[in-house]
């Protein structure tokens, strides 16, 4: 199965977001489609340059943000070497992907659905508001902290009921606790969906066990195969049992999972 899900393929285009005057971290990498049309909005994938050589031997994960007939993009913040020399490729480079990996977002299409979306854990939402069949059930939350412009926020506030709080000092944080819990509560009744970083997601997963909302949680987790093999991503579930996130995630119940 990994086999057959890796593919080479060529960079199409590599845009960093942002401002004309001030430097960006922030990417989207686009690559040809390598013929995902089973994609579901909540995998990943693994990337991996063939330019790395042995010095860069594992590929590193990424959430795929959206996919269509020609392409798949993924929004990058550089941070490591492995995102350093991604953002030194050129158009027609090569990379080594393979994915779609782990399971996607439930989608409901007649149920009112909230996207909870902490930094980064924006992109899988790109593809999720691109693919729903009901865009006007959605409904997106999104706490930042760099600027709104590094993120591809405008494209997906254009499409569905959008609200951004950013976090400019940790004066802010009970702030925007409350706020995602007064979200959170205006759509008991439906569907809450969250990716981010792990207390972003903590504050998600209290509030939906505590109030009984129906809500799904997409882990970040440091990996190097993507495939349960290596052990790199293992966490515990509802049940007290190790469970590799890539095989058995990134997207979880609330309550199956532990963080």
């Amino acid at each position: 199965m990994v086999e057959r899900n890796c593919r080479e393929v060529k960079i199409r285009e590599i845009r960093f977001l942002g401002t004309w005057d001030e430097p960006s971290d922030f990417m989207e990498l686009v690559l040809e489609n390598p013929g995902w049309e089973s994609y579901r909005p909540g995998q990943f994938a693994m990337l991996r340059a063939k330019l790395w050589g042995l010095e860069l031997p594992w590929g590193r994960p990424f959430s795929i943000s959206r996919v269509d007939a020609e392409s798949v993009t993924f929004f990058i913040q550089v941070v490591g070497r492995g995102t350093s020399r991604l953002a030194q490729l050129r158009a027609n480079d090569e990379v080594v992907v393979w994915g779609p990996l782990g399971n996607g977002f439930s989608v409901l299409p007649e149920t009112p659905t909230l996207l909870l979306a902490g930094g980064m854990g924006l992109a899988p939402f790109r593809g999720y508001i691109e693919r729903h069949p009901t865009p006007k059930y959605l409904r997106l939350l999104f706490a930042h902290r760099p600027a709104l412009d590094f993120y591809p926020y405008s494209d997906m506030g254009q499409k569905v009921r959008a609200e951004a709080i950013q976090e400019r000092s940790t004066d802010d944080l009970p702030d925007i606790i409350r706020r995602i819990e007064t979200v959170m509560d205006e759509c008991a009744g439906g569907l809450a969906l969250a990716c981010g970083p792990t207390p972003f997601l903590r504050t998600v997963q209290a509030h939906a066990l505590k109030k009984g909302i129906r809500a799904e949680i997409s882990l970040e987790k440091t990996m190097a195969c993507g495939i349960g093999a290596c052990l790199g991503c293992v966490c515990k579930n509802g049940q007290d049992r190790h469970v590799q996130v890539c095989a058995h995630g990134p997207v979880f119940p609330v309550a199956d999972i532990r963080i």
